[in-house]
């Protein structure tokens, strides 16, 4: 169920509110809102998603070269433990941001595909 703003009817209006325009909250169910919004968040979940992907690969490229290389036990110094998890934790997280604003960018290019078809046809 959607909201949206609806001007208020006349038989709601109170004596205060005859003078301006009042506004109420209404349910719609089943209809889409026609105006798609500029900015809902894809840009930066990419942006986020990709910098924090960059981020961990940088952590394991140090890991491995600066910071004493790795063998079957693991990092060889602190410095080297602690890129280890940074690594560990920006990599998994970079990529979910990074697919969840892949899939908002699909999904708004198909809603604007089907938007902009619908009032061609009409």
């Amino acid at each position: 169920m959607q909201l949206v703003m609806k001007p208020e009817p006349e038989s709601k209006k109170t004596a205060d509110e005859s003078t301006g325009r009042g506004l109420y909250v209404a349910a719609r169910g089943g209809r889409r809102a026609t105006g798609m919004p500029k900015d809902d968040g894809t840009g930066q979940l990419l942006k986020s998603g990709g910098a924090t992907i960059i981020a961990g690969l940088l952590a394991l490229l140090l890991m491995i070269t600066v910071f004493g290389g790795v063998t079957r036990q693991g990092p060889h110094t602190s410095s080297g433990w602690l890129a280890l998890i940074v690594a560990l934790m920006c990599l998994p997280f970079g990529s979910l941001l990074f697919l969840l604003g892949g899939a908002k960018w699909l999904r708004s290019r198909r809603m604007e595909r089907t938007h902009s078809g619908q009032h061609h046809q009409a």
